[in-house]
């Protein structure tokens, strides 16, 4: 089965707690403080794997979550960071971010990777807050908490030439013919559901990778049919092979139909109209394919537009002109650039591109509440979660953190006085003139 996306949740490893330990030893005066570092917990890795087609394995795992660091040790010893989870991903997969819509890469080369969730720093011991004024600390951090969030994967077949047209015009025969592929082929509508991928042997040692793109019909663009399925994997095609049934089987007009899918293709995307094509003139062995070919070029002649197009007569049954599509598909390559650029990503106006490298926002908000007052601040929320409140040290340590950041005055500002409550997160503190704050 061909999965082209999914949505998978991602969360970096916990880094680990830092420890209270004190050295008593007889041949070390002075011991005093010796609680070690808590480890760095792991990132979550996306690497490319060019043996990979697919997001299949994304079907049955959808939870990928990072080990935590070890916990500091004794003697001031550093606990050991945990190592990075590393998940493999198939060429072409472009990860954004569920909540902000925002692309975080676009990964396309082998071996290429990126960071999706990092994990969280270990916290200190006891021994990195000695001070001449306290030299015994009687507290130490926990660990950061790793990055998590929801991602979607979005997989874009990356193809060299790309097999366009209607369904049943000849695609998935013409590509068993030139390449090792064995697509299903079937006299119906829709045989193929998802894009076939071969390897071509042009003859004069080129060679390029050919795909079988899912057949479209009129409205795909809004998603009719297989819709956005199939038009998402033409983006990555460098050169577009738009295969015509010139027979006119099914009473179909060859000329209406290369006229509707190329209008498909631009409304979908515009920069797609502008991506080189050959047109492959199909099922020329059927009758009255000639007067139809003839017919084809007085109306592609009569059309207005910068765009020149090239039409080779072939047979995908006898394999007339099949070799001579090869040549011209292999030359035109030559001239194309490399795979197209995240830039050229439909609806990329309402997509940035992600960092995870971002500044720590320290602002904070304070006001009044029922008879006391709160504060609100993801800086300050994620500072309390790294300290442990149950000792005196850590607690004038968080009133001193505050104080610096300029929350006393903000809330005497708005009229706090001694003696009230003043609520951070979920923990409730009193207040008083002097930046002592007490935990409730």
């Amino acid at each position: 089965m061909f999965v082209d996306k999914a949505k998978i949740f991602v969360k970096g490893g916990d880094g680990g707690n830092g420890i209270v330990s004190y050295r008593r030893e007889k041949y070390v005066p002075e011991g005093g403080p010796a609680g070690g570092d808590g480890g760095r917990g792991a990132d979550v890795i996306f690497r490319v794997d060019e043996g990979l087609r697919t997001l299949m394995d994304f079907r049955y795992q959808k939870h990928f979550k990072a080990e935590k660091g070890e916990r500091g040790k004794v003697k001031s010893m550093h606990g050991a960071n945990a190592e990075h989870m590393i998940v493999r991903i198939p060429p072409g997969t472009i990860i954004i971010n569920d909540d902000t819509q925002e692309i975080i890469a676009d990964m396309t080369q082998h071996g290429q990777q990126v960071v999706v969730a990092r994990g969280g720093r270990g916290g200190r011991g006891n021994c990195r807050f000695a001070t001449v004024s306290n030299p015994a600390p009687d507290f130490a951090e926990n660990g950061e908490e790793g990055q998590e969030r929801w991602i979607v994967l979005e997989l874009k077949v990356m193809a060299d030439v790309g097999l366009v047209g209607f369904p049943s015009v000849g695609k998935s025969t013409l590509l068993s013919v030139v390449s090792g592929a064995k697509p299903k082929i079937g006299a119906y509508h829709f045989t193929t559901l998802s894009p076939n991928l071969g390897v071509v042997e042009v003859g004069d040692g080129r060679s390029f990778v050919m795909a079988d793109l899912p057949g479209l019909i009129e409205g795909a663009h809004e998603g009719v049919g297989l819709g956005h399925d199939f038009l998402r994997h033409v983006e990555r095609t460098r050169v577009i092979v738009h295969v015509v049934d010139m027979s006119g089987s099914e009473g179909r007009d060859p000329f209406e139909d290369w006229n509707k899918i190329n209008e498909e293709l631009a409304l979908y995307n515009p920069l797609l109209a502008k991506r080189p094509q050959i047109i492959a003139a199909n099922k020329m062995d059927m009758p009255d394919s000639q007067e139809q070919l003839e017919l084809f070029r007085e109306q592609l002649s009569g059309l207005d537009g910068e765009m020149e197009y090239e039409i080779v007569p072939m047979s995908s049954l006898t394999k007339q002109g099949v070799q001579e599509l090869l040549y011209k598909a292999a030359d035109l390559l030559e001239t194309v650039p490399e795979m197209p650029l995240i830039e050229e990503v439909k609806d990329v106006a309402e997509r940035k591109v992600y960092t995870l490298e971002q500044q720590e926002d320290e602002s904070f908000t304070v006001g009044k509440e029922n008879e006391g007052f709160y504060v609100e601040s993801a800086a300050i929320e994620k500072f309390m979660r790294r300290v442990n409140l149950n000792t005196h040290d850590a607690v004038m340590r968080f009133a001193r953190t505050l104080r610096k950041m300029g929350v006393d005055a903000e809330l005497r500002k708005i009229g706090a006085k001694d003696g009230d409550t003043v609520r951070i997160g979920d923990f409730s503190f009193e207040f008083f003139e002097g930046s002592d704050y007490f935990y409730e």
